[in-house]
């Protein structure tokens, strides 16, 4: 798929304005472009050829948290934060080549936490804080690392602060960053942060992004009586908002990932709207208090249930193309009812099949 057919997927306002900005840079696309402006242009998630590695000022540690804790409070920082990478994960590298080359963002993190690199598929063991041994793939598993990178935040007393869970944009991550070093999650929600740092825009319900497979009509969700004849997939969305516009461009646009989206009900909600909904648990409330519930505070985010009505998992981060395709594959071939994670499912599943 072009860039251009990427823009006149959008909806009318918005895409005389990408058609411009994608006119004046065909030029420019000539020539070499950096990775934080490729990524922007149509970033391939692919895995990649060449292994990435991780910042020298990453810590070097042994290990044992307990010692990582205390060595980190000793030099006046907050925490520590565990980083849950891999090889040639292609999100692994936007993290390391857009995020944490911009000196403000690097000067931040290391003032505040120490952070210790993990590889989800190693084999190194890990003392947590308690004393209990475990090596990093089982506690990759156990903390539900579905997509790289990761990044868990503990604060003084080694409890948990903040998870980062996929790839955030610079201006997100700062903002993640800030929520955790000055406390705010001490007293409310990422979502609440958000929404007091930066207010929702007001909009109408058409102003979100359009999409064919969208089912309409009142959101009847319930699943308790009577399962599901596929598995269910609700976006949450908002007006202005141009994560969610991507989504809608190849992600969700993809010829492919159409034919698979047949496989789903598909859902749409705004996520500040009052829009009445019968959750799959049976719960009457707007689709504004749901978000709230299930602890939404990335848009575009989309959750995944299975027949029953059961959360699978969700996309709470940036996601392209092959990470959508893998996540649809993952959930239409019932990967989770075999393998802990939709990581394992990716690698494993390709070597049985």
């Amino acid at each position: 798929m072009t860039a251009l057919t990427v823009a006149l997927s959008a909806k009318p306002l918005r895409m005389v304005f990408a058609l411009a900005v994608l006119l004046a840079v065909q030029p420019a696309m000539a020539e070499e472009v950096s990775f934080e402006e490729a990524f922007e242009l149509g970033f391939n998630d692919a895995p990649l050829e060449r292994e990435i590695e991780h910042p020298d000022w990453f810590k070097e540690s042994f290990l044992d948290l307990r010692d990582d804790l205390a060595d980190a409070l000793a030099n006046g920082k907050q925490g520590i934060a565990l980083y849950f990478g891999q090889a040639h994960c292609a999100y692994c590298k936007a993290l390391m080549e857009i995020n944490l080359t911009k000196p403000d963002i690097v000067d931040y993190v290391r003032q505040n936490y120490d952070i210790i690199p993990l590889d989800i598929w190693g084999s190194r063991e890990v003392t947590l804080f308690d004393g209990e041994v475990i090596n990093e793939r089982d506690l990759a598993i156990r903390e539900n690392t579905n997509f790289t990178p990761s990044l868990i935040f503990y604060d003084e007393l080694g409890q948990l602060a903040f998870r980062m869970r996929g790839y955030y944009k610079p201006y997100r991550f700062q903002a993640a960053m800030r929520f955790i070093v000055e406390d705010f999650y001490k007293q409310e929600t990422f979502r609440d942060y958000m929404e007091r740092a930066n207010p929702p825009p007001r909009f109408e319900e058409d102003d979100l992004n359009e999409h064919e497979q969208v089912l309409k009509g009142p959101v009847v969700l319930d699943r308790r009586a009577a399962p599901g004849t596929k598995p269910l997939a609700v976006i949450f969305e908002q007006g202005q908002c141009h994560a969610c516009d991507q989504l809608h461009s190849e992600p969700l646009n993809n010829e492919q990932t159409k034919e698979w989206l047949k496989g789903f009900e598909l859902r749409q909600l705004d996520a500040w709207s009052d829009t009445p909904v019968i959750t799959p648990r049976g719960e009457y409330l707007s689709a504004k208090e749901w978000a709230r519930r299930l602890g939404i505070h990335y848009l575009p985010t989309t959750v995944f249930f299975d027949e029953g009505g059961r959360e699978i998992m969700r996309v709470d981060s940036v996601v392209k193309l092959y990470r959508m395709r893998g996540t649809l594959g993952y959930i239409l071939s019932k990967g989770y009812r075999e393998y802990p994670t939709f990581q394992h499912w990716r690698r494993y599943s390709q070597i049985e099949r």
